[in-house]
């Protein structure tokens, strides 16, 4: 999950300091969250799927489908 919540970032050319503002937390979390050296609460891989379109399941490696969950 950590390697792909990188890789997004650096597709949609942010920083880790753009997406830790993004997310209304400091740099050096955020870093920590892409190291792999904190885990990711729910809130947080909930709004990174809003901010890369994608799903929930995408980002946790459950599918590597990345298109968004559509509801029905």
């Amino acid at each position: 999950m950590y390697q792909r919540i990188r890789e997004l970032r650096e597709a949609h050319h942010l920083t880790k300091k753009a997406v830790a503002e993004i997310l209304h937390i400091s740099v050096s979390t955020y870093a920590n969250y892409e190291a792999g050296k904190v885990r990711l609460r729910a809130l947080v891989i909930a709004r990174l799927a809003d901010l890369y379109d994608t799903s929930v399941d995408y980002l946790l490696e459950r599918t590597d489908d990345p298109s968004p969950a559509r509801h029905k």
